[in-house]
């Protein structure tokens, strides 16, 4: 049996431990008591701390092992299911996925993929189509417009200036014009100026400035020499709702409505219709106040002057013009007002005057927005297809021939409760 001497001298365990990097306790202190209690002092003082040691150390060790495994470890490939039953394809896992990533998992080749995924051409029902559509949608393909645009040279948005948005055609003629536009895999940005000639100007600026493809202004103005400024600078824009007669437009045929709704109340037997006018500046207003006065000359009905009463188009001119008109000594029997929101505030005047829609006067407006079918008394009016115009107009926009063409849409008449035979 080997010597406690021999044994402490030359601590073979401790070499192990030492190369984990602890410090190996001198052995020799721990030898000076005799055996047997030196043998027990011997594993009590020295043996015991020095296994905790190399077990908290190995602890660590472990730990740090398992760290870099998982930190090397690498990540699963995804796989896709192929174009045949239960077969995978591996597909990228990294990174955006590329018209190249369809074609190659399609089997369709990359010009013919591009030509299917292109929203500006009406979806393809072939099969081949649906399979690519299937294959870019299963692997997250998002078309880069960015770089499609720079391809092409643009950036692939609008500039639609309104008014306000607070009128409803407006923002039913901006929805149309987003719909139209994304049906070509353009974007539609709006911005609006209160109608303010200045205020256009800015916007337009703001908009040019961002790169947009081009303009559709629903502000032309009577006299306003700022479509000749766009024309100058080379800006592609259109008209739309309104135009200055010499640039492209896209607008209702609005002496047409004018004249329907004039007729349809002189064919109830109306023959004293007041008109709540709109502002001069406005070629949609003049159009319907001339459709107006083609009605009565038609009819064989002298003008009267002091049944014609300008106003903007907003709810609260509409309830002073039918004011003024129910305060004359001889009041119309029936309002022609040249839009829906002055006809609105025209319903509240009649109301306060204590009088009824129709039974003392009848009332029609113009351009259908959606409230007026709902209202106590559904409005009898002229409806306007704004999807149409903004089509159109978003048709001479890159329109590449340069005619300044104004095309006009055919409104149509919608009677309701509002109107009612003379009694």
């Amino acid at each position: 049996m080997r010597t406690l001497a021999s044994m402490s001298s030359e601590p073979s365990f401790l070499k192990a431990v030492t190369g984990a990097g602890l410090r190996p306790r001198r052995s020799m202190g721990c030898m000076s008591e005799t055996p047997p209690d030196a043998i027990q002092l011997w594993l009590t003082r020295c043996v015991n701390p020095l296994w905790e040691r190399l077990r908290e150390r190995s602890q660590k060790c472990i730990a740090s092992e398992a760290c870099q495994v998982i930190v090397s470890r690498k990540r699963p490939t995804r796989r896709a299911e192929g174009p045949m039953a239960g077969e995978e394809t591996e597909v990228r896992s990294k990174g955006r996925v590329t018209l190249h990533d369809v074609a190659r998992e399609s089997g369709v080749s990359k010009s013919s993929v591009s030509r299917m995924l292109d929203e500006r051409f009406p979806n393809s029902d072939s099969p081949k189509a649906r399979h690519v559509r299937e294959v870019a949608r299963r692997l997250g393909y998002v078309r880069d417009l960015s770089a499609a645009n720079l391809r092409r040279g643009s950036t692939g948005t609008i500039g639609v200036i309104v008014p306000r948005l607070t009128d409803t055609v407006m923002a039913m003629f901006y929805e149309a014009v987003s719909a139209a536009a994304a049906q070509q895999g353009r974007f539609a940005i709006v911005a609006t100026t209160d109608d303010n000639p200045e205020a256009s100007r800015k916007a337009a600026e703001a908009l040019i400035r961002r790169g947009v493809d081009g303009l559709i202004l629903t502000t032309a103005r009577e006299g306003d020499d700022f479509a000749d400024e766009l024309r100058d600078r080379g800006v592609p824009f259109v008209f739309a709702l309104r135009h200055n007669g010499s640039s492209a437009a896209s607008v209702g045929d609005d002496q047409l409505g004018g004249y329907l709704a004039t007729r349809h109340l002189i064919d109830l037997g109306h023959r004293r219709i007041g008109i709540i006018a709109g502002p001069d500046y406005a070629t949609s207003a003049l159009g319907r106040l001339a459709g107006y006065r083609q009605a009565l000359a038609e009819a064989g009905i002298e003008e009267a002057a002091d049944l014609i009463v300008p106003s903007t188009f907003s709810i609260e001119s509409g309830e002073t013009a039918a004011r003024t008109l129910l305060a004359l000594a001889k009041p119309p029997t029936a309002i022609f007002a040249v839009n829906d929101n002055t006809a609105i505030g025209s319903m509240s005047a009649i109301a306060h005057a204590g009088l009824s829609v129709p039974g003392d006067v009848s009332l029609v407006g113009y351009n259908d927005i959606p409230i007026v079918s709902r209202l106590p008394v559904p409005l009898s009016t002229v409806q306007v297809p704004f999807d149409r115009v903004a089509e159109i107009a978003l048709q001479l926009l890159f329109d590449e021939d340069g005619v300044a063409t104004i095309k006009k849409t055919t409104p149509s008449l919608i009677p309701r409760k509002s109107t009612a035979p003379l009694p």
